[in-house]
């Protein structure tokens, strides 16, 4: 059996077992410390104890009799959950999950994936899958400051300015949440939609802080996790987000780890063959005049020991002109719902 770190021993290189399976998308650490201790984890014949286990390689790891793969590169998918599911794995009381849907909604080739967060049973709106259990756990620390951004249809008397107190956080039964800023979309008597943006997320916080000013929430929605938008994304259905839009939020992402052991998109190839040869090219002379259209000079040559120069000055480089390549999102400013912002008038379903 394998056992912790001892430290009476010299440090011991590698990764905790944990990390590396989470990175491999096999399940999020917590859900790794799990396994192990269900005895379901094993490196070669012998059991896996601790989650503190130092690993170097996935050589011999396996999870319920089948070998880890090597991590594959980040993938995140955006899902439209309705509400009445819940997300988690598997619910004792055998109600339906978030999986239950994900078979029809997945495109075809999907990894294994993980929810980035949790919404509650009667919540429903955008909620994101990734493979990747780093990146998942750097998007939920509130330490990364990822805003997520809700919409609650509520029932009850409240103004802005009791929103705007939001915005220095609020203890609610021993229990702090941090800045909230709160908006008041429109009201109709005692019904009223607000916009809320937080960074934390804590368990049934959006409920909690609304219902301690007094209201009732009759529905609540999540619009949008980091740059990323539910928009137009009909309901119960799922689409990947585009690679370079992964990479690109990867590297805002604070808590990620620099170094991490698998790609996140696809990797620049490196400039291969022998080194270029002759001597340095100058930089052109920004005061004189550079026809773009002339034909290139042949390069300086050297004549003999004495190194003398013979032909003319070597001509500037040319500018290199622009592949066009530019990055499209699938999300735009098309919420559902309405409200302020460019919205239609009309609530989400009502």
């Amino acid at each position: 059996m394998t056992n912790p770190p001892n430290d009476d021993q010299p440090p011991r290189e590698g990764e905790r077992i944990a990390k590396l399976l989470a990175r491999a998308g096999v399940a999020s650490r917590r859900e790794v410390e799990r396994m192990i201790a269900e005895g379901r984890v094993k490196i070669g014949e012998e059991l896996v104890t601790t989650p503190a286990t130092l690993l170097t390689t996935l050589h011999g790891l396996t999870v319920d009799g089948k070998q880890v793969k090597a991590p594959e590169a980040a993938r995140l998918f955006a899902f439209h959950k309705p509400a009445g599911l819940l997300t988690a794995e598997r619910d004792p009381a055998g109600r339906p999950t978030i999986y239950n849907a994900l078979r029809n909604s997945l495109p075809p080739g999907a990894p294994r994936l993980m929810p980035v967060g949790r919404l509650d049973l009667n919540t429903e709106g955008l909620l994101l899958l990734t493979n990747d259990g780093e990146l998942k756990r750097a998007m939920e620390l509130p330490a990364s400051e990822v805003p997520r951004t809700y919409r609650a249809r509520t029932y009850g008397d409240v103004s802005q300015p009791q929103l705007e107190e939001l915005m220095e956080g609020v203890t609610i039964e021993g229990v702090h949440y941090g800045k909230i800023n709160a908006n008041m979309e429109r009201r109709t008597g005692r019904n009223q939609w607000i916009e809320l943006t937080l960074t934390e997320g804590k368990n049934r916080e959006v409920r909690r802080v609304l219902e301690a000013l007094g209201l009732e929430v009759s529905r609540l929605l999540r619009t949008s996790y980091g740059p990323f938008e539910l928009a137009d994304l009909p309901r119960g259905q799922a689409i990947e987000i585009k690679p370079s839009e992964v990479e690109k939020f990867c590297k805002t992402l604070k808590t990620l780890p620099k170094q991490a052991p698998g790609p996140v998109g696809a990797a620049k190839p490196a400039r291969t063959g022998p080194p270029r040869s002759g001597p340095a090219r100058r930089k052109p002379d920004p005061s004189r005049p550079v026809d773009r259209d002339a034909p290139r000079s042949p390069p300086r040559r050297s004549d003999g020991a004495g190194g003398a120069r013979t032909d003319g000055p070597a001509g500037g480089r040319s500018g290199r002109p622009s592949d066009g390549r530019s990055d499209g999102r699938y999300n735009n400013n098309n919420r559902p719902g309405g409200g302020s912002k460019g919205r239609n008038s009309k609530g989400p379903g009502r």
